[in-house]
């Protein structure tokens, strides 16, 4: 048995024993950047949890409370020795999602005349909001830009300019979560080195790829852990070294946040290290899962979902680049490089008509959603990526965001640009329980698109 295959069939009983219903429902899921799907397994560990033990409030201090303060400890302890760091140097906040954990540094970040902001085009809108909070205490926003492949145009130059005026704070995301480009590691270290505090999100990242906190170094790291493996939702991380995180100053505090709090006196004192960031009574029940969901993806092997996801990827951008209308134009515009090895397993496009104009993305999405395949439409929550992509003429948009006020909608806004300018995309992605015949059907429905028939190359599968 040859490589690709015997990866092929370790996935397909991976498949059937974990995420048989996928099949039951004759459903091809490929939205695994929006969200991982948990397998059986998962349901059944939280199942016998609930069902044994006895948990409390782990702000109290009797057994049931202890047994659920042990759960948040363990989690504790199998994030860090999954990014590979140490309670020594890093500490792990528990929060709602990546957005929450990004918000957590927005707010507490000490930003100044004197200390700015530098952001990628390409971010998810949490991060990007980042900016309210920076402008709010004065501070220079700078922006790096794309290049035609979506990927960021010259940072060092951008983040050594903006160091002469004072750093501050970097943030970027390993992996778009628009276009599934993987922006360098290596410039954690590099911003670093120019004075500045690196922002990591982690988000689309994490669920294919091993991230190495250790070896990268980034002073803040976001993720969520449904992205990951499905199960718990509503749990994501702050991963922060810890003199990182003592340069924070929060702007409130709540429950369990503090070692005292006095109404009489005006004064309050925090409680030292990551509790100080975790408002509230946590989820402890769901994030007791947190183990269990890594425990399932070791299971699987980083390197192996690796491999297979790039196989998935380099099929599917195959057999994208390869459709076209009997004329011969392309059916498909990819929004990102050809190459899988230089992206994760997220793939935005959109599919054009035979003069080259963009098919409305919902059209799309509609009848890939009668036909079973799960496909996200929209701009991801990316406008940056989404305005390089798209090639949005600013001008005319700040006139129709000026004109449309109130009455904004993207029916609306698509109709002042006018024809040709798409305002959306779809997007592509896989995970662990995707196989190729789900390839296969996503491929047939844009195919589908083709005016009177498309043209279909063989695609060849490249890793």
């Amino acid at each position: 048995m040859n490589a690709p295959i015997a990866i092929d069939a370790y996935f397909d009983g991976l498949r059937r024993r974990e995420f048989a219903r996928l099949d039951a429902h004759d459903c091809a899921y490929l939205d695994y950047t929006g969200s991982a799907l948990h397998g059986a397994s998962q349901v059944e560990a939280q199942a016998r949890l609930l069902a044994d033990g006895v948990f409390g409030n782990p702000h109290s201090e009797h057994r049931p409370s202890r047994h659920s303060a042990a759960l948040i400890d363990a989690a504790r302890r199998a994030v860090l020795t999954w990014f590979n760091v140490d309670e020594n140097s890093h500490a792990v906040c528990f929060v709602a999602n990546a957005s929450a954990a990004i918000k957590l540094v927005a707010e507490a970040y000490p930003f100044s005349s004197r200390r700015g902001l530098m952001l990628s085009a390409d971010n998810h809108n949490s991060v990007t909001g980042i900016r309210e909070f920076a402008r709010r205490a004065g501070a220079t926003i700078g922006t790096i830009p794309l290049d035609m492949q979506l990927r960021l145009q010259d940072p060092l130059a951008h983040l050594g300019a903006a160091s002469a005026s004072g750093p501050g704070l970097f943030a970027f995301p390993a992996q778009s979560n628009f276009s599934g480009v993987r922006h360098p590691l290596g410039l954690v270290a590099s911003a670093r080195d120019r004075g500045w505090d690196v922002l990591l999100d982690a988000a689309a990242y994490a669920p294919s790829s091993r991230l190495d906190l250790g070896r990268c170094g980034a002073d803040f790291t976001a993720i969520s852990f449904y992205k990951m493996f499905g199960l718990p939702t509503g749990i994501g991380a702050l991963i922060a070294r810890r003199e990182a995180l003592a340069r924070l100053r929060r702007p409130w505090f709540a429950g369990g946040t503090v070692d005292y709090a006095s109404v009489q006196l005006d004064r309050h004192r925090l409680i030292g290290g990551e509790q100080a960031y975790e408002d509230g009574t946590p989820n402890f029940l769901g994030i007791g899962m947190i183990g269990v969901g890594l425990d399932f993806i070791a299971a699987i092997g980083s390197e192996r979902l690796s491999r297979r996801l790039r196989e998935l990827t380099a099929c599917f951008i195959d057999g994208l680049v390869a459709l076209r209308h009997p004329c011969g134009s392309p059916l498909v515009r990819l929004y990102g490089p050809e190459d899988s090895r230089d992206r994760g397993a997220t793939v935005a496009f959109n599919v054009l008509d035979a003069q080259g104009r963009a098919l409305p993305f919902l059209e799309v999405e509609q009848r890939a959603g009668a036909a079973g395949v799960a496909m996200r439409g929209g701009c991801f929550c990316n406008p940056g990526c989404a305005e390089s992509a798209f090639g949005f003429p600013g001008n005319a948009v700040a006139g129709c965001l000026d004109r449309l006020g109130d009455a904004f909608s993207i029916p609306r806004f698509a109709a002042c640009l006018g024809s040709g300018i798409p305002v959306g995309a779809l997007r592509a992605s896989f995970g662990a329980p995707t196989n190729l015949r789900d390839i296969e059907r996503a491929l047939g429905v844009i195919a589908s698109f083709a005016e009177s028939g498309a043209r279909r190359r063989t695609a060849s599968r490249r890793a």
